[in-house]
């Protein structure tokens, strides 16, 4: 579409020998895993719609940009031992996002433990997509604004580091200054799981944000990091909201004023945390943000969650985190069900699908993001907030530079 110019064809870890230094199984076929669907639009819509792409700033605020094996039961957790996932670069040239927070290995990290979430396995892995990074000219570690701006005006895609829960830090806050200097520049209070910082969304009884965690907060405002309640339970948000002197994000979310389910989000915690100048991100991970319209999750189904919440909130605090990846993400989940407490959060009571038609992965959700927009009427300047405008503004104060 001549959107993302830089790309020249690097492949991840191209530095190395397949078979030998790289496992060479077989990945899936990124953004052509499944038939692309495209929110239909007239031929004045699409000559918008690409004016937009090149002109705007669009920032996923969660995803997990990587290919995934194309025989997913088979050799995913092989696959994650080696501690090497492959970024997707080819295809996410071919999308519309400038800017992706790519949470990494998080949840499926298991390098040296069944468990995950430790110390040395995320040193691990940013160390190594680090390496891969520095070995390649497309995409840039974003690390300040000006890589935002600077990716945009390059072609180019800024990749912002990110942990989805705060879990391997244990007792330790200085871990967060050293998580900043490896580049990560935003995180989780938890995931679903309780941690020393607070309850996750899974647990029926919420304990709030501990002092442990104040302290975190804390830290994490000094250094200019991003914080994260995507996963957390609803008191913890709610301290973490109220306590914290930065805005945050809810990086990935629905409301659950639609959909009851723990994996969403109550009104008051929405109205809560815009009210703090914080920031919503609409999610499309299977089988989260479905309505009673649209039961059956696709694109219709995420869009009724982003107009319901900018009805609550406002358009200045509301954005998308679609939450994809490149391969079979129900698979995915389907294997870590336990270890990531699927069920637990997402509750039953709800037709399957294969794959969320219209968000399969980054480059069909930044794509249909713009699309959607444009066939619903929405004017340039509230275009421009909600595909990265927003998340513009609240890194600005909270980033340090």
């Amino acid at each position: 579409m001549g959107i993302k110019t830089a790309y020249k064809g690097y492949k991840a870890y191209d530095y190395l020998e397949k078979g030998t230094d790289l496992s060479d199984m077989e990945l899936c076929a990124g953004e052509k895993r499944v038939p692309e669907y495209l929110i239909p639009l007239s031929e004045e819509q699409e000559s918008r719609v690409l004016t937009l792409a090149r002109e705007t700033i669009c920032i996923s605020l969660h995803e997990h940009p990587v290919l995934f094996p194309e025989n997913l039961q088979a050799d995913v957790f092989e696959y994650n031992r080696e501690g090497r996932q492959r970024c997707a670069y080819e295809a996410l040239s071919k999308g519309y996002f400038d800017v992706v927070f790519d949470n990494m290995m998080d949840g499926t990290c298991n390098i040296m433990s069944r468990g995950g979430w430790k110390w040395d396995e995320v040193l691990h892995d940013i160390g190594m997509r680090s390496c891969d990074l520095a070995h390649q000219d497309f995409a840039i570690k974003c690390e300040t604004i000006e890589d935002i701006y600077r990716a945009h005006r390059e072609g180019r895609i800024a990749v912002v580091f990110v942990l989805e829960g705060a879990s391997p830090i244990e007792n330790e806050v200085d871990r967060l200054d050293i998580l900043y200097g490896f580049g990560v520049r935003s995180m989780g209070i938890t995931y679903s799981e309780t941690n020393g910082l607070g309850s996750g969304m899974k647990e029926e009884n919420d304990g709030g944000l501990t002092l442990f965690g104040k302290k975190c907060v804390e830290r994490m405002n000094r250094l200019g990091m991003l914080i994260d309640c995507s996963h957390s339970g609803d008191k913890t948000t709610m301290d973490t909201i109220q306590y914290s002197k930065k805005p945050i994000v809810l990086s990935h979310v629905g409301a659950k004023g639609l959909w009851n389910s723990k994996r969403l989000v109550d009104d008051d915690i929405l109205k809560a945390c815009a009210a703090k100048g914080g920031l919503i991100g609409i999610e499309a991970a299977p089988h989260t943000t479905l309505t009673q319209a649209h039961p059956l999750h696709c694109v219709d189904s995420v869009m009724e969650h982003f107009e319901y919440v900018k009805d609550l909130v406002g358009i200045d605090h509301v954005s998308f985190g679609p939450d994809t990846l490149y391969g079979d993400h129900v698979g995915l989940h389907n294997a870590y069900a336990r270890k990531l407490s699927i069920k637990a959060i997402q509750g039953e009571g709800f037709e399957r699908v294969e794959y969320v038609r219209g968000m399969e992965n980054p480059t069909e959700a930044g794509k249909n993001i713009l699309r959607y927009l444009v066939k619903a009427g929405y004017s340039d300047e509230d275009i421009r907030k909600v595909a990265g405008g927003n998340a513009l503004r609240l890194l600005k104060e909270v980033w340090v530079r």
